[in-house]
């Protein structure tokens, strides 16, 4: 077993645990198994991670960053409101694209009933719609918290209609599924006007 640093050691251990919680479920899945993909020793792997839940807490953190990463590039990409809405659209179905795998143990997994599994996705959610709701509570004057019920919304939205996608195995291509979905999401948040005190 060739000796790597660290860095690399555990990045190694998260792609194949990935791997197998996406094809076993997390509650089938055995550390013996993902060692065994790893290329590694059990002993190694429980250096690295001293729990199956551990490792399993680490891949959904992974992919979760890099879903919120994602969403903080595309708002941060255009000036245009409307295409904020588009491009953060867009950037949800493009990482449900390339890594459905992470997509679907985030949505669709065994483990969601873990309480920690549940406060990651729950901050996931709140991740994205906080980055969405401070564009909205800038441009419409709204208070915080009718901000962020609008940035969930909107978050929510691209969140579920992604999941139905891929799903459907991208009968529809990508850039048309994910331009009628910006397009709903457009009408609704436009409607909101810019106000200082709006709805307060």
């Amino acid at each position: 077993m060739t000796r790597l640093p660290r860095d690399e050691r555990r990045a190694q251990l998260l792609t194949a645990a990935l791997e197998i919680f996406s094809t076993s479920g997390y509650h089938t899945a055995a550390m013996d198994d993902i060692a065994e993909r790893a290329g590694v020793t059990k002993p190694v792997l429980y250096q690295h991670f001293p729990s199956k839940l551990d490792l399993y807490l680490a891949v959904l953190d992974l992919h979760i960053d890099s879903l919120v990463y994602e969403v903080q590039k595309a708002i941060a990409s255009k000036k245009e409101n409307v295409d904020r809405v588009h491009a953060t659209t867009e950037a949800y179905f493009r990482f449900i694209d390339s890594e459905s795998e992470a997509f679907r143990l985030l949505f669709e997994s065994d483990a969601l009933a873990e309480p920690q599994v549940q406060e990651r996705l729950n901050r996931m959610t709140y991740e994205c719609a906080r980055a969405v709701s401070a564009v909205i509570a800038v441009d419409t004057g709204l208070p915080e918290e009718s901000a962020m019920m609008l940035g969930v919304g909107l978050i929510g939205t691209a969140q579920v209609t992604a999941r139905y996608w891929l799903n459907r195995d991208g009968r529809l291509p990508l850039e048309k599924a994910a331009e009628f979905v910006a397009q709903l999401q457009w009408r609704g948040i436009s409607s909101f006007p810019i106000e200082p005190g709006a709805l307060g």
